[in-house]
């Protein structure tokens, strides 16, 4: 529930968003998933566990073989992720990466990177995904960051999905030699920019989702063609965060 609190906290009370099972009442941001993915959760122990106020940083964590199970990945909803499923390789979505104002900047997401990076050895995964978003829904305002996306970080087309038809936004809406770098940059989400630092690639088109008040872009990285350059820049920013 403390998890829940946070996303509340986050993506209702911060961005706007809703959804069919959201609790108002007991501010808690919750659906159907949250039952069948793992939490991986960021814990202050300084902070009152009771008043369910000591989770500050949350990933849910959707490995393939249990999506199977279940029938679907939440990115089903935006993506079409045939090409994904038809690689055959290990897979991992990852959702609902948020974490609290007072946390962010610092070293929290260094430290759910390394509690990730630990899962993914566990579970054998080749293949991490899931959304990331920008806030709000005007594809126009977002265009130069979008179309640096796409024509800089377009994943390879037998692993890239494809926005779905409902809420389907091109991306690459300004020409390439016509981008400005550093617009595209400055208003690039930190969290996409960490995942293009570590070879993140992105899908075909961007998905507004208007529910949660979000443009979506879907963001996946192949373990196994992550750079040493990669590598290197995640184990020094672990060390540095440490």
């Amino acid at each position: 529930m403390a998890a829940q609190r946070l996303r509340y906290q986050v993506f209702i009370e911060e961005l706007g968003g809703t959804g069919p099972l959201v609790d108002h009442d007991t501010r808690l941001e919750k659906d159907e998933f949250d039952d069948v993915v793992d939490h991986l959760c960021l814990i202050d122990t300084r902070r009152d566990a009771e008043a369910l106020d000591h989770v500050v940083g949350v990933y849910r964590l959707l490995p393939g073989d249990r999506a199977a199970g279940f029938g679907r990945f939440y990115c089903d909803g935006e993506y079409d992720l045939q090409p994904l499923r038809n690689c055959g390789r290990p897979l991992l979505e990852l959702g609902r990466s948020c974490v609290h104002p007072e946390y962010r900047g610092g070293s929290g997401m260094f430290i759910m990177w390394n509690a990730l990076a630990d899962y993914v050895l566990d579970h054998g995964i080749e293949i991490l995904f899931g959304v990331a978003s920008f806030h709000g829904t005007d594809a126009q305002m977002l265009a130069p960051s979008l179309s640096w996306l796409h024509h800089k970080h377009l994943a390879p087309e037998d692993l890239r999905p494809r926005a779905r038809d409902a809420g389907f936004q091109r991306m690459d809406l300004i020409a390439p030699e016509d981008i400005d770098r550093r617009e595209a940059m400055v208003a690039m989400p930190a969290l996409i920019k960490a995942y293009l630092r570590l070879g993140g690639q992105v899908g075909e088109g961007a998905f507004i989702d208007h529910e949660f008040n979000t443009t979506d872009v879907f963001l996946l990285m192949d373990t196994a063609a992550m750079s040493a350059k990669h590598r290197q820049f995640y184990e020094s920013r672990w060390q540095q965060a440490t």
